[in-house]
């Protein structure tokens, strides 16, 4: 294959090898960066973590990511950080305080805390601890325990209080500040230019633009698909649709909002267009994955995986979306509650791609909760999940929306439940005839995650949860036995 460039630390890199091959393995296999660890191969443990730096108008965005899930075929052009990169004649801030708190032992998963907390410093956003611990949600400490590591925080955090907030954007400001302070070496100051500078080796073909043909297999964050394919992978022609500029961003259109189906989960996360229209969707995306995942999971990938606990189809399906479908040069649009026609089976052609999600821009009278449970409150999969969405005037249900996963083959479009709540007030009596109607809906199976009686029991649990959350001074506990 034809080479690719990118910068690894502080020097360029050439690349002739397999695009599907792993970053992790070629760092440690090929080029002797032993100090990015081999754990799970899943995502899970945060030892094989690195920094990804991609150019952008203001300056490079970094973010941190899991190298046993990304392909060789997405560094291209970019600046990946490992744990040698961050190394200096004396230790970082960031190092220094794992070091003084206790937070090491073992040291097997040390380079990964140190890169997930040089990455939280980066980011751009006010410091606070509370973010601190969350860049550190996909990082497991085997041995130290997690006090020390809390305390390592606190200390980061009082040091850093006074770090001017970029509000996510690139900035060389923050750049200049942790270099100075010696969180970061000097090279940094220059790769910037020396990133822009980069000659980019010529594109692949790219499925889904008008007059092309699908020639390759189509990857989005791959999050899923090198846990699960990895080894298949490896040597397949891959094309990458986080490099298409046309498949990333949120825009509104209208009375639509339209988010392109390359988008990461934490771009969506973060965006102040999402955050206007839903105030607490950051809250249940902290419950969906890691911070690492999140960087690099795209939100079509998440739907087209169609796992029946998507979180994210479920949200999808009650805010009433649809899913916009490419081949060559046509286009469909399809209700994301009819694209899921079976347990993995899509109404999704074999030549097709998702380009763009839309759904309507939630008016003022607008209500929008998600429930989920699992064995743990963080980093898990659904034993059940629901979301809701309501419009609501004097007191009535005006439109409805309701969805749950977990409970069916596919992530399910409560359709009896949606209709039953059109026109009906916001009571205690109306939210629990909606959730005996949404137990009637439903075909669970027993997995390790739970019975298929507990998910029977646990779904109209979740739907009487919706309506006291939303409206706490209608509806009351007591009133729900």
């Amino acid at each position: 294959m034809a080479g690719k460039s990118f910068f690894l630390n502080d020097r360029e890199q050439a690349y002739s090898g397999s695009r599907g091959a792993l970053l992790l393995d070629v760092l440690r296999d090929d080029l002797g960066l032993t100090g990015t660890k081999d754990g799970c191969r899943e995502g899970d443990c945060g030892t094989c973590v690195v920094l990804l730096g991609e150019s952008q108008p203001d300056g490079i965005c970094y973010r941190t990511v899991n190298s046993c899930l990304l392909p060789m075929g997405d560094v291209n052009g970019r600046h990946v950080v490992t744990i040698e990169g961050l190394n200096q004649p004396d230790l970082s801030p960031v190092q220094q305080a794992l070091l003084d708190e206790g937070a090491i032992q073992c040291g097997f998963c040390t380079p990964g805390l140190v890169i997930s907390l040089t990455g939280f410093l980066l980011g751009g956003a006010l410091i606070s601890e509370a973010d601190g611990i969350a860049a550190l949600g996909g990082n497991i400490c085997r041995c130290t325990g997690h006090v020390a590591i809390r305390r390592a925080i606190a200390r980061l955090c009082e040091q850093f209080r006074d770090l001017e907030p970029t509000e996510g954007k690139p900035s060389s400001e923050r750049i200049a500040a942790l270099v100075a302070a010696k969180v970061l070496p000097p090279y940094f100051l220059d790769v910037p230019k020396r990133l822009r500078n980069l000659t980019e080796a010529a594109s692949t073909q790219v499925p889904g633009r008008a007059g092309e043909a699908r020639s390759s297999i189509p990857v989005g964050g791959g999050t899923d698909l090198f846990v699960t394919q990895a080894d298949k992978l490896r040597d397949a022609e891959l094309t990458f649709l986080s490099q298409r500029a046309d498949l990333q961003g949120i825009r509104l259109k209208g009375d639509v909002c339209c988010i392109g189906a390359a988008t990461p989960l934490s771009a969506i996360e973060a965006s102040p267009i999402i955050r206007r229209m839903l105030p607490d969707l950051g809250r249940h995306f902290s419950r969906i994955a890691s911070q690492p995942i999140r960087n690099r999971a795209t939100l079509a990938g998440n739907i087209v995986n169609a796992s029946p606990a998507g979180d994210l189809s479920v949200m999808l399906l009650a805010l009433n979306a649809s899913a916009v479908l490419a081949r060559r040069d046509r286009q469909r649009t399809v209700l994301l509650r009819d694209f899921f026609r079976g347990y993995k089976v899509l109404d999704l052609a074999a030549d097709e791609i998702i380009v763009e999600i839309r759904f309507p821009i939630p008016e003022a009278d607008t209500h929008f909760n998600f429930e989920k449970v699992g064995r743990r409150e963080y980093l898990d999969i659904a034993g059940a999940s629901s979301a809701i969405r309501l419009r609501v005037q004097d007191a009535r249900i005006v439109e409805a929306h309701v969805a749950a996963g977990s409970v069916a083959p596919i992530p399910l479009y409560l359709r009896n439940t949606s209709a039953f709540l059109q026109g009906k007030p916001i009571s205690a009596t109306t939210a629990r005839e909606a959730a005996a109607i949404a137990a009637g809906e439903i075909s669970p199976m027993s997995d390790v995650r739970g019975s298929a009686e507990y998910r029977r029991a646990l779904l109209p649990r979740l739907i009487l949860a919706h309506f006291l959350t939303l409206f706490p001074e209608r509806v009351r506990e007591e009133e729900l036995v």
